[in-house]
């Protein structure tokens, strides 16, 4: 059960949050200009990439490598493959994740790992695959973790995290006279000093191919060595591979990216887009923040709304659906809440029976008199309903509305303001942030 009047207690509420999540999601707009600053510092705004990479392939612990490559081939519209490197092995043993290229990857692509942990030592063997391949390769993790200095010997990109006054999923606060962040090696200390045409004929991939990124101290290009360096296997810290991208660390990984594939031509992310989004992101923690009480708060309205019922997350829009995914994660892993995300019009098919059955507001047993103080309240369907452009003539959401009125089913609607893509996510994000963490805390079976 929810907890109503918590949500309008804004000390209980900051009593209840001992994992900072509702700090963590007014940051997101703090992170996302820290994060473009040190990814400026990295180099990613000097890169001069030759094309744009047959294909993106992305990795990382759970959500954090999901939620980023579901996000950049939403923005992207298709116009490069953007592809999820999924991991395998068993996520409770320390270190037993591993992540493989697929058997196509060559020096055409480019491999991004985004991680807020580092230690996995799975990732540092990735990288190694990536340099035998000869794959252009950026990093976004913490900047003196393991997986910083693989990259580092592989010539890659690294880019530090950009952490905030909580901190990502367990690391402890940095100390009042610690440098704003850490990084791995600087461009000058690993790029090679000549260019592609000095690559020594017995390299073991040769000079980067056309249409990769280009320059080798940008792109991942090979070093001066005939055979890869050999990375040493991390100690044995236990992977984060069960928690999601919390709020806040999303942007930390996703904003150096976006700055990366701005400059490769997939998306528009110069450095004013970044800012509005900033500023999106600071308006909405605004309209979400706690002391805001839940009559005017999206966020606390929607987690009220979802109490005790099935979220059906129906989307239109890649932005929406991606919105819509990340949003199912994180009922699921802060506030123990199944939902059912589905794009339209597909959702109204493939939830069409699920409507008309014991789950549909109208729903009801057969026995209208029976003694219902001792029962549970039942489980009900509720549409949620999130698209990221305004409804228009060949727009499912009108049927989704009738769809929902006539099966009795409760919905809510979310709709970003006007703005560029970028901004319409950044806002669908942060409110589903926020509400998902308004229903873990306010929920009374939470743990």
């Amino acid at each position: 059960m929810l907890d109503e009047s918590l949500l309008d207690a804004p000390e209980a509420l900051a009593r209840a949050d001992t994992r900072g999540l509702l700090r963590g999601a007014a940051e997101s707009g703090a992170r996302v200009r820290t994060a473009a600053r040190h990814a400026a510092e990295a180099g990613v705004a000097d890169l001069k990439p030759d094309g744009r990479p047959r294909a993106v392939l992305v990795a990382g612990p759970g959500a954090a490598g999901s939620c980023t490559a579901d996000l950049l081939g939403a923005l992207s519209g298709g116009n490069i493959p953007v592809s999820l490197i999924g991991p395998t092995g068993v996520a409770p043993a320390p270190g037993a994740l591993r992540w493989a290229l697929p058997g196509w990857a060559s020096p055409l692509d480019l491999l991004v790992i985004a991680t807020p942990d580092g230690t996995e030592p799975g990732l540092p063997r990735l990288v190694e695959q990536a340099y035998r391949r000869g794959c252009a390769l950026v990093a976004v993790a913490p900047g003196h973790s393991p997986l910083a200095g693989a990259v580092a010997q592989a010539r890659g990109l690294m880019v530090p995290l950009a952490t905030s006054s909580y901190g990502p999923p367990g690391s402890s606060p940095a100390p009042p006279d610690a440098p704003p962040y850490t990084t791995a090696p600087t461009r000058s200390e690993v790029r090679p000093e000549a260019g592609p045409e000095a690559w020594p004929e017995d390299s073991p991939q040769g000079p980067p191919p056309e249409g990769a990124l280009g320059d080798p101290a940008h792109s991942g290009g090979h070093p001066h060595h005939t055979t890869p360096p050999h990375i040493e296997p991390p100690g044995t810290a236990p992977d984060e591979v069960t928690g999601p991208a919390l709020p806040g660390t999303l942007w930390a990984l996703l904003t150096p990216l976006l700055m990366l594939v701005d400059r490769i031509g997939l998306i528009s992310a110069p450095p004013a887009a970044l800012q509005q989004v900033a500023d999106r992101l600071d308006r909405v923690a605004e309209r979400c923040g706690p002391a805001i009480a839940t009559y005017t708060n999206p966020a606390k309205t929607l987690a009220a709304e979802l109490s005790e019922s099935l979220p059906l997350l129906w989307t239109e829009g890649p932005v929406a659906a991606a919105a819509g995914r990340r949003f199912a994660g994180l009922l699921a892993a802060l506030a123990g809440r199944p939902a059912l995300p589905a794009d339209l019009p597909g959702a109204l098919a493939a939830h069409g029976t699920l409507l008309a059955g014991s789950f549909a507001g109208g729903a009801d047993p057969d026995d209208f008199f029976r003694d219902r103080v001792e029962e549970p309240e039942a489980l009900r369907a509720r549409i949620v309903l999130l698209h990221d452009e305004p409804v228009g003539p060949v727009s499912a959401v009108p049927a989704a509305r009738e769809l929902a009125l006539a099966h009795e089913t409760a919905f809510s609607e979310l709709e970003p303001d006007e703005g560029s893509p970028l901004e319409r996510a950044a806002e669908l994000l942060a409110i589903t942030d926020f509400a998902a963490v308004y229903l873990a805390l306010a929920s009374a079976d939470r743990t």
